[in-house]
């Protein structure tokens, strides 16, 4: 503790609350489309609330301190995205029970200190491809939006334009404080929903379904390895930072097995919001930057505390609001999956197809779009992968009016 108050500085405090407060500007909208998709009761989107924000604050604070490193703990955004599609066909109590397996995979995945070796072996691009089509829908949400209420909509818009080029890093905050002020200035705020409460977690019985472990939990596992984890671990990486990984994914894979009968979907490292801590921003010296991990896990809990509060706040935004929030907070996710998918060549096709097909929302034999694009994917890089590999090297014949070997002509532009 003296140690901490020596290290104290208001430039970390600010980090921390600033990553806290882009949490919840964005990703925490996507829970709620999530929970309103799946018609879940306010007592058990309030549990919800609880358990991440709980979840993440306490993971923040113990391993920063254990570290001495600005440990982020977030949830799951592309996770909560995917359930916006899946919860309309499933029970939470399904739900729940693919959170445990998932969690308890990615436990094991931690323990085994096998995540370098398991990351080595995906293909990043299909991992990217399948996160960019659960993504998907929320982009074309944002414009689809501008129907029901263009010039909400578009202010918003232009202000994210405006602050990515000015402000980047407030973007999203900046969005929701026009947002929310356009919409209470045109009486589009429904206050009435608003109220002062404490979140209480409820109690939600697994159950277990084959396909519900397919859909949700494989899909789950492959966008919290790929698409939480390698970038959470590179940020740290590229400021200096060396902690273990095995610890940290264990740390957040066993946050999430105990919290997830209370609603938990998926614990894990931040990447974008944990730059804001690990950086010189936080403070010059790196060595003390990691009370800014410790500032926003308690930011993180007494939001967690009020998690009924914050679910009124939400629930009083118009739906083009949260549409638009929602599409803006994850367009550089969108964009940033989408570079990796097509960014080797030799994968390129076997990105496409998974894209596509998770995208396309379609749903065969119970089993979910997510789980199909992988399958796809995977089925389509394994298969033009092999081909590659076995076909002979292009041989030479004599041209007849030449007398000089020419190569054959394939009729495919190289």
């Amino acid at each position: 503790m003296k140690a901490l108050l020596r290290d104290f500085s208001l430039s970390a405090v600010v980090a921390g609350f600033i990553a806290t407060v882009i949490s919840y500007a964005g990703p925490l909208v996507i829970i709620f489309q999530a929970a309103k998709a799946g018609g879940l009761p306010h007592d058990v989107l309030s549990s919800w609330v609880w358990t991440i924000s709980i979840g993440s604050g306490v993971l923040g604070i113990v391993l920063s301190l254990r570290y001495r490193v600005p440990i982020i703990i977030a949830w799951s955004a592309p996770g909560s995205a995917l359930l916006v599609t899946m919860l309309p066909d499933i029970s939470m109590n399904q739900a729940v029970g693919a959170y445990l397996v998932s969690s308890l995979i990615i436990l094991l995945v931690g323990l085994s200190g096998a995540f370098d070796r398991i990351i080595g072996k995906l293909p990043a691009a299909i991992s990217a491809a399948m996160l960019a089509g659960i993504l998907f829908r929320f982009g074309t949400g944002l414009f689809v939006a501008v129907k029901d209420q263009p010039w909400l909509v578009l202010a918003m818009f232009s202000t994210y334009l405006l602050f990515k080029r000015v402000l980047p890093r407030y973007a999203v905050m900046a969005v929701l404080v026009v947002g929310v002020s356009i919409a209470a200035a045109t009486g589009e705020l429904h206050s009435e929903s608003l109220v002062l409460g404490l979140a209480m977690p409820v109690w939600i019985t697994p159950e277990f379904s084959w396909q519900v472990i397919l859909s949700v939990a494989f899909p789950l596992v492959m966008v919290a390895l790929t698409g939480q984890f390698v970038p959470g671990i590179a940020v740290l990486r590229n400021d200096g930072y060396q902690t273990p990984a095995s610890p940290l994914i264990s740390s957040s894979a066993l946050g999430t097995l105990l919290l997830a009968p209370f609603g938990c979907h998926g614990l894990n490292l931040a990447a974008i919001t944990a730059a804001i801590c690990t950086g010189k921003e936080s403070h010059e010296d790196p060595t003390k930057r990691y009370v800014a991990g410790v500032c926003g896990g308690m930011f993180y809990l007494v939001l967690g505390i009020f998690g009924a509060t914050l679910v009124s706040i939400f629930t009083a935004f118009p739906s083009a609001l949260v549409a638009a929030l929602a599409g803006l907070a994850l367009l550089a996710a969108i964009g940033g999956a989408l570079s990796a998918a097509m960014a080797v060549p030799a994968d390129r096709e076997a990105a496409l197809i998974t894209f596509l097909v998770t995208a396309s929302g379609m749903s065969f034999v119970g089993l979910s779009a997510a789980f199909w694009g992988l399958i796809f994917g995977i089925a389509a890089h394994l298969f033009l992968s092999f081909r590659k590999r076995q076909m002979p090297a292009p041989t030479s014949r004599p041209d007849v009016g030449a007398g000089e070997a020419q190569p054959l002509k394939t009729g495919v532009a190289e």
